[in-house]
């Protein structure tokens, strides 16, 4: 009989929900992750099903969020530990810090990942493991606001901080700190980078909706530029405004309807 800890991810976004799990498998050898969710319904079917020792749960999920998912929890029995993930930090993340309890911001690092298993098998060695501290997570789920303060509109949505893309037969998980610039190729977005490019089928249109617009640029319909690698600016022998990039050969042309964003460069 196999008597490794069992856990179950709920996160909306699969990519995060991949990344996480590698993750745990570097820090966590033993954990079984049993589960998958991509919202709060399925989670709490997969709960029921696999009877997990541990929960990871993104807090904002279409249908039931983590904090509903959380609350039906608590309140039945032999609950599972329960890790809170998101990409929200106003959430009081020092109100973890001394719970058998956690909470991670999206994407947990090694190391925090690492401290957050160690408390976790910790809890679950304790001679009353079964349940996670009941008191703790309902004074959490109040202080949070519960579950109604969910039905106020969600912030806007965080900047894309990770995107996963084809390289050759392999996938990459990239930050996006990581890029150079972006452009639309056939039916694809190449993601260029320092060390090579990659392609996602994401439309450069869908894309530019998703960056940090004070870090990323779209100088072209098919061009978006990061700008911290933005050298300067040039005309060509044509008149065209082309961008200079920082230690990179290629010159990006600036469209006309771009062409304000430079007036003062």
């Amino acid at each position: 009989m196999n008597n490794s800890p069992r856990a179950v991810i709920a996160d909306d976004e699969a990519h995060l929900r991949d990344y996480l799990e590698q993750q745990l498998a570097a820090v966590w050898p033993e954990l079984r992750v049993v589960g998958r969710a991509a919202n709060g319904l399925e989670a709490l079917r997969l709960i029921d099903d696999e009877a997990p020792d541990v929960v990871f749960l993104d807090i904002r999920m279409p249908g039931l969020t983590g904090l509903d998912v959380a609350a039906r929890l608590i309140e039945g029995p032999a609950p599972p530990q329960i890790v809170f993930v998101t990409a929200y930090d106003q959430y009081a993340v020092q109100a973890f810090e001394h719970s058998a309890l956690d909470y991670l911001l999206k994407p947990a690092s090694l190391e925090r990942l690492s401290k957050t298993a160690g408390k976790l098998k910790a809890a679950l060695a304790a001679p009353v493991a079964a349940a996670p501290p009941l008191d703790a997570l309902r004074a959490l789920l109040a202080q949070l606001g519960g579950p109604a303060a969910l039905s106020t509109p969600a912030p806007a949505a965080a900047p894309l901080q990770w995107i996963r893309a084809s390289q050759g037969e392999q996938t990459r998980l990239i930050a996006v700190d990581e890029v150079l610039y972006f452009q639309s190729n056939d039916k694809y977005t190449s993601v260029v980078l320092a060390d090579g490019e990659c392609l996602i089928r994401t439309p450069i249109s869908k894309l530019r909706e998703q960056l940090d617009a004070q870090q990323f640029w779209q100088i072209h319909r098919s061009v978006i530029v990061a700008a911290r690698h933005v050298a300067g600016t040039r005309h060509d022998f044509r008149g065209r405004l082309m961008v200079q990039l920082k230690d990179r050969p290629e010159q990006l042309v600036v469209s006309r309807n771009y062409a304000d964003l430079f007036r003062q460069m």
